[in-house]
């Protein structure tokens, strides 16, 4: 048997588009004597859908597209079968009124062969909202000349069953185990799994328990691209049943790929790479197709000489391509000369565009216009956010006349505690880097300006060599430049200091006494964890973020703002 794996890139909700793009990756492998062709679940909608499932004239359009589809494939590749993911309505009136589905199309028909079992509700994932678990595991049968493969199908979460290796898992049945009496000749796993840290390394063991378990074949297969937070990072892989691996198809980018079973396949060294590495792929990918898919095709920042937007104009310069990036300098009467020319040189080894716009002029104005409202002009805190809010809308203004996407800079340290201001710095269309913690952003920025990075900058179109971030960017003290000699740490503890309690606290959920007991000073603890309770309002307003941790301050991240 000839396999496809189709690592594809939906986009959400675009069933026609999404269906011809499954119909051209048929006409690609129809020379190669390809028997089935593998697409990641719900294919056809994109994950996660979210509430476009509710729309019933999508799905009555679903059933119309599959039935051409199933037309159109059989009357060009008649040989040619294929695995795609639906939303399956079901036949009753009791809510919810669906199956995460797949659906095996061969000739000329298609039918339902596997529904899923274990449905998240945890972090991002909100699947019971929409669908019912299935009561089985999917099997069926596949003719190939004269073999007939008995295939196990499962969806995703359906493989995510050994507690062993997870720490915990989902109520419910194990669809691996029940696939025992089967005997069956191969597993298919069809994914939409999104990118943590972590989850590249933990799939694999999955799979190997899995293969271990069941002594056949596997094919892990994962949808890629960048839909709103969420970055699916592909790495679709293929297992024997010696548990090798013998094929890997790559990070981050749509590919096809050809698994003969008639063949003896060679071994393939697990690629896990460099975690920065990875990490910055990841965050391309989800500028690049957040950009895409919103209508953007060129993006704008703030460019205030720190290493925060130093990073985003990198990220963002590798996604879009330089000549598509903006980078506006807005320098107040407490920007040192140091970060103004820090700024100018970034831009410059980047190769990106630049305006400069001093605002000491619009904040004498504010001052001015306050002054009688306030009975005398604005100080302290107040002063300084104004800093940032007259940034915030000039670089509004310039993205709404210009149609350019507004970048948020900031990092998800400051966005834990609250360092950030409402309508200023927090302004843009999509946060970058708001789940990475300051001393992530450190350690990211070194990667990138180190010869380990050479190869993936190179293939991203930016300098090959040299620094791009820049020795005194990275060793420069963190400041926001609210007054003269201003620190982040007058503030803040170091970053050292405060992520170390802020990782536990969020991605944990840890109590306070937890980390005291490690040895954290109980009086930051208390603060910090205050600090992150009364910023909640802040991070409701907040632009999307693109998520790479196993908690963000997303859509998975449900504190209500007024609580004890």
């Amino acid at each position: 048997m000839k396999l496809a794996l189709a690592q594809l890139n939906p986009l959400i909700g675009d069933l026609k588009g999404n269906a011809e793009k499954i119909m051209l990756t048929c006409r690609k492998v129809a020379s190669q004597d390809v028997d089935l062709v593998l697409t990641p679940e719900l294919s056809l909608w994109g994950y996660p859908p979210r509430d476009l499932l509710l729309h019933s004239s999508l799905l009555a359009l679903q059933e119309k597209i599959l039935i051409q589809l199933a037309s159109s494939l059989y009357k060009e590749v008649p040989t040619l079968s294929v695995l795609i993911g639906i939303a399956e309505p079901t036949q009753d009136s009791h809510y919810p009124k669906l199956f995460n589905s797949i659906a095996l199309i061969e000739k000329g028909v298609w039918k339902v062969i596997a529904r899923k079992q274990l449905l998240p509700t945890y972090d991002v994932f909100d699947e019971k909202r929409y669908f019912r678990p299935a009561k089985t595991t999917g099997t069926f049968d596949f003719k190939i000349k004269e073999k007939i493969w008995h295939i196990g199908v499962t969806i995703c979460e359906d493989l995510w069953v050994d507690s062993q290796l997870q720490g915990q898992r989902i109520a419910g049945p194990d669809p691996i185990t029940e696939l025992l009496p089967e005997n069956i000749d191969l597993l298919i796993n069809l994914s939409a799994s999104p990118f943590s840290h972590a989850k590249e390394v933990l799939r694999h063991k999955l799979v190997t328990s899995a293969v271990d378990k069941l002594k056949c074949p596997a094919v892990y297969l994962n949808q890629i691209g960048g839909n709103d937070e969420l970055i699916f990072d592909g790495a679709s892989f293929i297992l024997n049943k010696e548990s090798k691996q013998v094929l890997q198809l790559k990070r981050c980018a749509e590919e096809i790929a050809i698994w003969d079973s008639n063949k003896k396949s060679k071994n393939t060294p697990t690629n896990f790479s460099n975690p920065e590495e990875k990490l910055f792929q990841v965050l391309v990918l989800g500028v690049r197709d957040y950009a895409k898919k919103c209508g953007f095709n060129k993006a704008i920042l703030g460019l205030s000489g720190g290493i925060d937007s130093a990073l985003v104009a990198v990220i963002a310069t590798a996604a879009l391509g330089a000549k598509k990036v903006t980078g506006v300098l807005m320098p107040s009467p407490w920007s040192s000369l140091g970060s103004i020319k820090d700024a100018s040189q970034l831009a410059e080894r980047l190769g990106i565009n630049t305006h400069t716009m001093p605002i000491s002029s619009l904040m004498e104005t504010y001052d001015s216009t306050l002054t009688t409202p306030l009975g005398k002009p604005p100080e302290g805190i107040t002063s300084e956010n104004l800093q940032s809010r007259i940034r915030g809308t000039l670089l509004m203004a310039l993205a709404n006349q210009q149609g350019h996407l507004l970048l948020s800079t900031g990092n998800k340290s400051e966005l834990a505690v609250g360092y950030c201001t409402l309508y200023g710095d927090m302004n843009g269309g999509l946060s970058v880097i708001g789940d990475l913690y300051k001393t992530c952003v450190y350690k990211l920025c070194t990667w990138i300006d180190s010869k380990a990075a050479y190869e993936i900058r190179d293939s991203l179109h930016l300098p090959i060599t040299g620094d791009l971030i820049g020795i005194e960017i990275l060793r420069k003290a963190p400041s926001a430049e609210l007054r003269p000699g201003q620190l982040d740490t007058d503030s803040l503890p170091d970053y050292t200091i405060l992520d170390h309690i802020l990782k536990p606290l969020i991605e944990e959920h840890a109590n306070p006494q937890e980390l005291i007991a490690r040895g954290a000073d109980p009086q930051l603890v208390q603060r910090i964890q205050q600090l992150i309770k009364q910023s909640e309002f802040k991070r409701r307003q907040a632009p999307p973020l693109i998520k790479v941790s196993d908690q963000a301050f997303g859509s998975g991240w449900r504190l209500p703002i007024a609580s004890t």
